[in-house]
């Protein structure tokens, strides 16, 4: 390949397209570009007019504000023209934006842009900046396009002559960072960790400390993980990407409780990332946490308004969503949420099309809104409609078939849709470890438990009135398995729990289902009732009080049965 790499382009001939809705911004940017001899400069006030004229030509450098326009933001945009292709690894590119929020910074830190500009601009600094950087691209041209073309070992041949060089001393810290990518791309992290540790005795740089970092992960060295996370989740420049590390780290040892955690830590910080965002959805689902589900979902809708992610299935995801947690809560609560489901849905069949394009989708979520109604026949006679089959048809809305046929009590149909898509997910090389993961879940609940949430509390209720313990006991355990952060919930398993202690009729198994839930209350807040009442629980129960080692005191509390 070396032989082959063309060469740069020449100064005069460099061409920059900038992107902003204010003129003055184009005046200022134009002026210091023919200042300094660069004389093909092109303006564009919004994202419309970049798309075409990236269409109908390639540009070495692309200034693109974050408020370009009302209908898309910068974020976007360079996700759109990454997308398509028209900006490269070899293209400069340079944010502008008058906004400085921890937030927007951190979103636009991910794109990893060669420069970020804060508004107003001023001239001298234009000139000495755009200076600097096409400097930078004359120079390190060779190594930049090895790395684009994914030639890893050629762009650290180049690198490393580009070390050797003095003349280009202040481009070093750029080069470095190419050649800790390339280790990590060569999947040499023994030499890596080595190279990230010297770079650290010298260098106090953000991509040095997660380099390192990366490396240690990828080297299961978990114990010097830990130290050198310390200090970054508390410096403003590393923290959100530590949690991304972090969170992924979790994930591949199947710990998804706390790759959750660092994953909505990280989206708070950089919110407007859908893949993140995905991943977050996805991890909400695996923790049977449907209030964080929703939010995920409603964030992607959010931010991929107007961008290349916008899609109908995005609204379609958020009225599951709703209808999901609806399906786990009771009275004016669900209620409340079936309200919000139907009106969107109302909603989204208005736009022009959907209802031809998406007809079974939609005849789904009414059957689904019917059964939260308690009108399972009329839900039951649209879903008739409805073949098992699940080809042709995205996970969400195999998923969404599947609760369906589950929560009408037809178990047979809501088993076959499992499996098939299962099937379908492992022959799916680009499936997700965490979505296959929930579908596992999903296969065992689904089919060792055959009503909702809702449902279970209700039947809970019912037989704690007849006095039949041991059944409203089994409801709620099973309901608590649907949804384990529901504070009610537990506080009424504590009660039933308690009732059998007295009874003596309370196993080890259920001791630990017991604890479980107080564990639970543990870790969220509660009002003064719901304390009080948590308290006189774990007495009733022998569990002396809610500050006690469970795991010490379940014998003794067996051993007294």
């Amino acid at each position: 390949m070396l032989e082959n790499i063309p060469a740069p382009t020449p100064k005069d001939d460099i061409s920059v397209l900038v992107i902003d809705n204010q003129g003055l911004v184009h005046e200022v940017i134009g002026s210091a570009l023919h200042e300094i001899g660069i004389r093909e400069v092109t303006s564009a006030f919004n994202a419309f007019h970049a798309k075409r004229l990236c269409d109908a030509k390639e540009f070495d450098f692309v200034l693109i504000a974050f408020n370009v326009s009302q209908d898309k933001d910068g974020f976007h945009l360079f996700e759109e023209l990454k997308h398509l292709g028209h900006i490269k690894d070899t293209t400069t590119v340079i944010f502008l934006s008058a906004e400085t929020s921890p937030e927007l910074v951190n979103c636009i830190v991910e794109l990893q842009p060669d420069d970020f500009w804060v508004k107003p601009l001023q001239r001298t600094l234009v000139e000495s900046r755009l200076t600097y950087l096409i400097q930078a691209r004359q120079k390190l041209h060779k190594m930049r396009y090895c790395m684009q073309n994914g030639d890893f070992a050629a762009a650290m041949y180049f690198a490393e002559r580009h070390l050797k060089n003095n003349d280009l001393q202040e481009y070093h810290p750029r080069i470095k960072r190419v050649i800790g990518d390339c280790l990590f791309q060569l999947k040499d992290f023994e030499a890596a960790e080595i190279y990230y540790r010297d770079l650290l005795q010298t260098m106090d740089h953000a991509w040095v400390h997660l380099g390192l970092v990366k490396t240690l992960l990828k080297r299961d060295a978990l114990q010097d993980t830990l130290a050198a996370v310390e200090n970054l989740l508390v410096r403003s420049d590393t923290k959100f990407l530590t949690l991304d590390l972090l969170a992924q780290f979790y994930i591949e040892k199947e710990q998804y409780n706390d790759a959750y955690e660092q994953m909505k830590e990280a989206s708070r910080l950089a919110p407007r990332n859908i893949e993140r965002n995905k991943r977050l959805w996805a991890l909400a689902r695996l923790n049977h946490d449907n209030v964080g589900q929703l939010s995920a979902v409603q964030n992607m809708a959010k931010f991929a308004k107007n961008s290349i992610h916008e899609s109908p299935q995005l609204t379609l995801n958020v009225i599951r969503s709703i209808l999901d947690l609806a399906t786990n809560l009771q009275g004016d609560e669900s209620e409340k949420y079936v309200t919000k489901a139907e009106a969107e849905l109302n909603d989204f069949v208005q736009v022009k099309g959907v209802q031809n394009f998406f007809s079974d989708q939609v005849d789904i979520l009414r059957a689904r809104l019917l059964c939260l109604k308690q009108r399972k026949t009329e839900a039951a006679a649209l879903m008739e409609r409805h073949v098992v089959s699940i080809d042709g048809l995205s996970i969400e809305d195999s998923l969404d078939k599947m609760k369906a046929f589950h929560e009408l009590g037809m178990r047979e149909q809501c088993a076959r849709v499992i499996d098939d898509l299962q099937k379908q997910i492992q022959g799916d090389a680009f499936a997700s470890q965490v979505v296959n993961a929930y579908l596992n879940q999903e296969s065992i609940e689904r089919k060792e438990i055959h009503f909702t949430a809702k449902e279970l509390k209700h039947m809970a209720t019912v037989n704690y009135r007849e006095n039949r313990l041991l059944p409203a006991f089994n409801n709620l355990k099973q309901a608590m398995t649907l949804s384990p952060h529901d504070k009610q919930l537990a506080l009424s398993l504590l009660k039933v729990s308690a009732q059998l202690k007295c009874l003596s009729m309370l196993s080890e198994q259920q001791v630990e289902v017991a604890l479980r839930a107080v564990d639970m209350l543990a870790a969220h807040s509660l009002s003064i009732a719901q304390a009080k009442k948590r308290d006189q629980y774990i007495e009733a129960i022998g569990f002396k009080n809610s500050n006690s080692n469970y795991d010490g005191i379940m014998r003794e509390v067996v051993s007294k049965n």
